[in-house]
């Protein structure tokens, strides 16, 4: 690379980089459209929406139809924000809260009113049409329809001409097909009850015959006014062509969220602030901040001139990150920045994986320039299959998670394909330029050293017994609980439910103030933590707790009546179901365990060798398990990061197991007959341990800051990924190579005899 070349490279990668961080610190406007003020943030972090709706009627709802109606708004509430939640307040009340957003007149009337929906046929019995239109000519050429009810639903009812109605819908998708031109479409595909198969098909049948269209009538307007091209007999039907799939997807969500077993009418909506507040929020950023310069020092130290070149490259990842959360739309809660946490770890670790790489080849007598050649293209097997194990995992997760895991996967998914790109492409442009420009002395780059092997395998029966114990322990432990009668894990009430107390102050409060002085005295009478929520433009304050028991009320409202001077007749206290729904947690299990069989498919190609990802999975496994001993002997509070946090350790561990093996393999190809198995083993674990113990103390040290700076919630999900990061460490290092050795010896592969 000439040096004007060089020069302009650099140059260029600058001005990126300083371009990227001016957007994401003021925005591409005067309002600030774009910057990292700019990013959607849920509720934990921001706020939003709350709705409450009330179920239509006398009769109290079967906890069956809550259930369904739950479920079927939390698909539809997901549309705004993947973080929004939707659980039940009562025995009939259902609340809604959305993220991000502080318009609620909008929302409800966007989201309308739920179990509302009606297919209407053109015309009644008598010919009369139902509904008439008026057609208007677009800008473009085509038409526009706007359609009109010429009856009440009474008598629309009366005289027969409701087909259908929203609970007759089985199921509503948005779908992409193709064509008869095999052009890519559209559609949204209905499938139809058993009893509501009959009814469409009594009603596409007079459509049919007569050339008629089938109105779907939500919520006091048309949503769809299809024509009929068939007699449609087998209870399924298809809307199309529709212009996009969001509008497919919309339509969908509508009809589904009108085919709801129980009417909905709003109760009251308000616009509550964020759980943890700004204080959060600042600390949080003061200690990513505070963990990222860590980090840069840690790598110009240890890694020189390497180490300066991968610190431009992470400050360029970090400025992407924030501008492509804005990008794409995300919302950001913890979960997220769970997500964030692992993927700079990720960063980091394949900048440790190529700089140990380099000081090995220029250990052997290579040239520095060939040395950084080499280092890159050795690193890289290693970087791909570590990086694309936990891609797989981030997208599974994407598409067969929950809305809050969603979320979670999505950052993930983004942080990954930027830190390979930094750490591929921007670190390797950098390190060349700075060869060019004339940085070419083997001590600006450091040389390895050759380490005396260690005999990891040797030892293999303690550290197999050590795990066994401490996941022993665990259990033990949680057995013990339950015996008290307690429950196994420390669960919030986001896994258990709860009580929310609504109490009316007599003069507003900060969130900050409410939990520094509120909160301590709320523990101390329910025993319990508490979730606290402000209420925009009121002195109203939520206080959510584990079930409070009619004593622990009482207590509670004389204590707000004694200390805050509240009259105790406007304290409302409901029962709250779990946020994270027994649905929820059946498809977190599902979309992981489908991840894991795809991470094994994948290195089970890539190794040749299932023993590979079998030993992966265990070595997985242990880190989970562990963790939830330290959750279950800690009592650390199960809440809504829970899941996040193992999913994290669970990337981890994948990551730390895979760069290990990619050794092994790559150490096995060059194996002589007089080489033996545990020796390769030994050497390559030492070859490793490096990134093994630095990459596992950067990420530590970003964690560790958020732990020392946050607040209590933060707390709760720093401590066990902490633990977690040392596990991750502890089993990639000691376990995860003697688990292979052992299924390998124990099930060798055909005509080879294992040493």
């Amino acid at each position: 690379m000439k040096k004007s070349k060089a020069v302009i490279i650099l140059l260029c990668i600058l001005l990126v980089l300083v371009g990227v961080s001016y957007v994401d610190l003021n925005g591409t406007d005067a309002t600030g459209a774009g910057s990292a003020s700019d990013i959607k943030l849920g509720l934990d972090l921001a706020g939003g929406v709350s709705i409450t709706y009330q179920v239509v009627g006398e009769e109290e709802p079967s906890s069956t139809d809550m259930a369904d109606t739950i479920s079927k708004l939390q698909q539809r509430v997901e549309n705004y924000s993947t973080e929004a939640i939707v659980y039940q307040e009562g025995s009939d009340r259902i609340n809604i809260e959305i993220p991000g957003v502080e318009d609620a007149n909008a929302i409800l009337q966007e989201l309308g009113r739920p179990g509302t929906l009606y297919f209407i046929s053109e015309t009644d019995s008598q010919g009369n049409a139902n509904y008439s239109y008026n057609m208007t000519q677009t800008a473009d050429g085509g038409y526009s329809y706007a359609y009109t009810l010429n009856k009440s639903i009474e008598e629309l009812e009366a005289d027969g001409s409701i087909a259908l109605v929203g609970t007759d819908v089985a199921d509503a998708r948005a779908v992409t097909t193709q064509d008869s031109m095999q052009n890519m479409t559209y559609v949204v595909s209905l499938t139809m009850t058993d009893e509501g198969r009959e009814k469409f098909a009594a009603a596409t049948e007079k459509a049919y015959n007569n050339g008629e269209t089938l109105g779907i009538y939500y919520d006091g307007a048309f949503v769809s006014v299809p024509s009929v091209n068939a007699v449609l007999t087998d209870g399924s039907a298809q809307i199309s062509p529709m212009s996009s799939f969001e509008e497919a997807e919309k339509l969908a969500s509508t009809i589904r969220i009108g085919g709801l077993k129980l009417e909905l009418e709003e109760l009251h909506s308000k616009v509550v602030g964020a759980q943890l507040g700004e204080e959060a929020i600042e600390t949080s950023l003061r200690a990513a901040v505070i963990g990222c310069i860590i980090v840069a020092l840690f790598m110009i130290v240890v890694y020189l001139l390497p180490g300066l070149a991968s610190v431009i490259g992470l400050a360029l990842y970090v400025a992407l990150v924030v501008l492509l959360l804005n990008g794409f739309d995300m919302t950001l809660t913890l979960s997220g920045v769970a997500g964030i946490i692992l993927s700079i770890g990720m960063a980091v670790d394949a900048n440790v994986i190529i700089f140990a790489r380099i000081r090995e080849e220029l250990a052997a007598g290579k040239t520095v320039k060939s040395a950084v050649k080499i280092g890159f293209d050795k690193a890289l097997s290693a970087i791909i299959d570590g990086n694309v194990t936990t891609l797989i995992a981030a997208v599974v997760l994407l598409f067969l998670g929950p809305g809050t895991i969603r979320g979670f996967a999505q950052t993930l998914a983004l942080g990954i394909a930027l830190s390979m790109f930094t750490a591929l492409v921007v670190t390797r442009w950098v390190l060349n330029a700075f060869y060019a420009l004339g940085a070419r002395s083997e001590k600006l780059y450091g040389v390895g050293r050759e380490h005396k092997t260690i005999n990891f395998l040797s030892k293999r029966g303690i550290f197999f017994g050590i795990s066994l114990a401490l996941i022993a322990a665990g259990f033990v432990v949680m057995g013990v609980h339950v015996a008290g009668g307690e429950d196994a894990l420390n669960y919030s009430l986001e896994f258990k439910g709860g009580t929310a107390t609504t109490v009316n102050f007599n003069e507003s409060w900060t969130l900050e103030d409410l939990t520094a002085q509120v909160v301590p005295q709320i523990e101390e009478k329910t025993g319990s933590a508490v979730q606290v929520q402000t209420v925009q433009d009121s002195n109203e304050v939520i206080f959510k707790t584990n079930a409070l028991n009619l004593e622990q009320r009482e207590a509670l409202d004389q204590m707000f009546a004694e200390n805050y001077g509240v009259d105790q007749s406007t304290i409302t206290s409901e029962t709250i179901s779990s946020t994270i729904s027994d649905e929820m947690r059946s498809d977190t299990i599902l979309a992981v365990a489908v991840a894991i069989v795809c991470m094994l498919i994948y290195i089970r190609i890539r190794f040749s060798d299932i023993r590979f990802g079998v030993s992966s999975v265990i070595a997985l496994l242990h880190d989970v398990l562990v963790v939830l001993a330290f959750y279950a002997v800690a009592r650390v509070s199960v809440g809504n990061t829970f899941i996040a946090c193992m999913l994290t350790i669970v990337g981890y561990s994948i990551n730390a197991t895979i760069v290990i093996f990619d050794r092994i393999r790559e150490n096995m190809a060059v194996m002589t007959k007089k080489d033996d198995l545990k020796d390769v083993i030994n050497r390559s674990i030492v070859q490793t341990l490096s990134r093994s113990i630095f990459t596992s103390l950067t990420t530590f040290v970003m964690v560790a800051a958020l732990y020392i700076l946050g607040v209590t919630s933060i707390k709760d999900f720093a401590l066990p990924l902490m633990v977690g990061i040392v596990c991750g460490a502890y089993s990639s290092v000691c376990l995860a190579g003697a688990l292979w050795y052992t299924l390998r010896t124990k099930f060798p592969p055909k005509k080879e005899k294992v040493k």
